[in-house]
């Protein structure tokens, strides 16, 4: 039987160098090891500053588990910092609050800088064949209360909220599926659990990885006094009333929220939790003084005392970052903001970091390949009209003119820092070439032109395309008026409709939609190890034809079933990849989804790795001056572990090394 381990690495463990072993997962697999001796003593004998979160506190011996996540700063090029201070930022919206819970990354295993899957919460996960995955749980690991953390939790969870057709009506969330089969769950003891299926689930650890964690695991000692099955009787109905719920259901649902980060009282394991000191314009989250790391020198992360969320009209982000009122801003900003935002440094001590967008594309143009008009459908289904329009698109220019030729010209694939790429993804048909345009649209038959120019179509109506966009997004208006203009050397008119997004989405899904801009994927530099689903109909979010995405998620009550030979191809790819038992196995998986997406060109990239405006008070340390900016993979500044970013107060000019 294959097996594999992953497992915490004494001083280097997570994030820190890692040990590469063979895997029959091929996913990084780490040394077991434990807290070194120099940390050790440090972890229980605290400095005065790790013990700010107040006397009634135990000593940090008795908060961290017995083998504390060691992040071996040195080695990631950091430096070990100092606690205190509160890291401000802004929002536009109170719901915004749930970025504390993406950017602190706790997870139970979760992406490293390299990309690399590896323990965070859990200690180990062992993992054979692929569909037998045993989590192995840190000893004395405590909540956000002081509760222990242990196998209950996940017991909690699977029995009593999956398992109960009132809390989850729906039944498991996909990625606990392998062809509609459940797992076996099992409690090995109280720091282990147990997950088996019949067949590999190439799904589950990189979603435990995932920015939205799933939260397979919930506070058990805290929901169960919302849990028909646990609580008094008469005190749950007293909560139910107080609430205002409809029943004791909505109540647990309402009460068990991990990921909004709202609820002061719920108990948490990451790095920040709710205050109760927040405010509906200021929201506080203090620091969790038993949170699972530490430094290689043995103090308590995060270093940070408390982020505060400062909630502003999304409209002001820009001018109350340039006046110096974030210690760290990247949410509300884009890239037109960078130049006022470089005007302020001097003045406001801070400096302005340009990080690569993650998504495959900036705005990438979507045909919909399940629309309802029989007319269009069988011109969005013919290769050489899609390419005839993307070979229309003058890529560079677009570049030069809304981003000063920073960023890159490129189909809607992957970026040239996944390891799945290759150099003709970036550009096969998508130079700017109208001659090979033109001569491909009239191969298709678009011959017939009106005294302007402008094409007609089958009907004798001219060829005019509505591309439907998220009316609050300029950038796409910007970018599509470009493409306008070229596309109108071709003899094809484009008229941009702004539109809500779930209007425009609805209407997609309804087959009334042609086309749609929207960004790129948001994973653009995948690994193997990485879910390719949003590249292909999986559900029906797939926005190339959500029709084929609806009949997979209704089992074939609903929309259509795939009927077009490169869209069977990618699903064929993407079951490969479901049941890959090795590396190589699912690299071949991911690289026939790519190369079928570039030659066919199934949508239109422009531009992508647009500079994302990331504002850093010069005095916060370890935060990197060069980083990819996405939600998935990465958490926006979750991979590059916030808990660490300090306040050097000593160094009126601090940089980050």
């Amino acid at each position: 039987m294959n097996a594999a381990r992953l497992a915490l690495s004494g001083p280097a463990a997570l994030f820190g160098s890692a040990v590469r072993l063979a895997s029959a997962l091929g996913l990084c697999v780490l040394l077991a090891g434990v807290l070194p001796p120099a940390a050790a003593r440090a972890a229980s004998d605290p400095a005065p500053a790790a013990e700010a979160e107040g006397p009634q506190l135990p000593p940090l011996a008795e908060r961290l588990p017995k083998e504390p996540l060691v992040v071996n700063l040195e080695a990631m090029g950091l430096k070990v910092g100092k606690p205190g201070g509160s890291i401000r930022t802004l929002i536009s919206r109170v719901k915004d609050a749930r970025m504390i819970t993406v950017w602190g990354y706790a997870r139970l295993v979760g992406y490293n800088e390299k990309l690399e899957i590896v323990p965070d919460i859990l200690k180990s996960v062992d993992v054979e064949d692929g569909r037998i995955f045993t989590l192995h749980l840190r000893a004395g690991h405590k909540w956000s209360d002081g509760k222990p953390f242990t196998a209950e939790d996940f017991r909690y969870y699977w029995e009593d909220i999956v398992g109960n057709k009132e809390l989850t009506p729906a039944g498991p969330e996909p990625f606990l599926l392998v062809n509609g089969e459940m797992p076996t769950f099992e409690v090995i003891d109280d720091l282990t659990v147990r997950y088996s299926w019949s067949k590999p689930n190439a799904l589950f650890l990189p979603s435990l990885a995932a920015a939205r964690d799933p939260f397979i695991y919930r506070p058990a000692h805290y929901l169960k006094q919302f849990h028909i099955k646990y609580a008094d009787p008469d005190k749950l109905a007293a909560m139910i009333k107080k609430k205002k719920a409809r029943s004791w259901a909505a109540l647990h649902f309402k009460m068990d929220n991990l990921y909004d980060a709202m609820d002061p009282h719920e108990p948490s394991l990451q790095p920040w939790v709710p205050s109760e000191n927040s405010s509906d314009r200021r929201l506080v989250m203090r620091r969790n003084p038993y949170f699972h790391r530490v430094d290689e020198t043995g103090q308590q992360l995060p270093y940070a005392d408390a982020v505060v969320m400062n909630v502003v009209s999304a409209s002001l982000i820009p001018s109350q970052t340039q006046a110096g009122e974030a210690d760290l801003q990247a949410r509300g900003l884009s890239f037109p903001d960078i130049t006022v935002l470089k005007r302020g440094e001097a003045q406001s001590g801070y400096r302005t970091y340009l990080w690569p967008m993650s998504t495959s594309n900036q705005v990438a143009i979507y045909p919909n390949l399940t629309v309802a008009d029989p007319m269009w459908r069988t011109l969005l289904r013919d290769t050489r009209f899609r390419r005839a329009l993307s070979l229309g698109i003058d890529r560079d220019m677009i570049n030069r003119v809304l981003y000063f030729g920073l960023a890159e010209p490129s189909n809607n694939a992957v970026l040239s820092k996944s390891k799945l790429f290759e150099p003709d993804f970036r550009t096969k048909w998508a130079t700017y070439d109208p001659a090979e345009a033109n001569r491909l649209l009239d191969e298709v038959g678009l011959k017939k032109k009106r005294s302007d120019g402008i094409r007609l179509l089958p009907n004798g109506e001219p060829l005019q395309i509505v591309i439907e966009a998220d009316g609050t997004s300029q950038e796409q208006v910007d970018m599509l008026q470009l493409v306008a203009e070229t596309w109108r050397e071709i003899g094809v008119n484009l008229f941009v409709k702004g539109s809500d997004r779930d209007i425009m989405w609805n209407r997609a899904l309804a087959g009334s939609l042609v086309m749609m801009a929207a960004n790129g994927y948001d994973n653009g530099i995948p690994t193997s190890e990485m879910s390719p689903a949003e590249r292909v109909p999986s559900d029906s979010s797939f926005v190339l034809g959500m029709g084929w995405g609806a009949y997979r998620d209704s089992e074939g009550a609903n929309g259509e079933k795939i009927d077009y030979p490169p869209v069977q191809k990618l699903m064929d790819a993407y079951n490969d990849w479901l049941s890959a038992r090795d590396d190589d196995a699912r690299t071949a998986a991911w690289k026939t989804i790519i190369r079928t997406h570039v030659d066919e060109t199934l949508s239109i990239g422009i531009v992508a790795s647009v500079k994302q405006p990331v504002v850093v008070a010069r005095k916060l340390m370890n935060v990197p001056e060069t980083a990819f900016y996405g939600f998935e993979p990465g958490a926006f500044f979750g991979i590059y572990h916030m808990d660490c970013f300090w306040f050097d107060t000593n160094n009126k000019t601090a940089d980050r090394n």
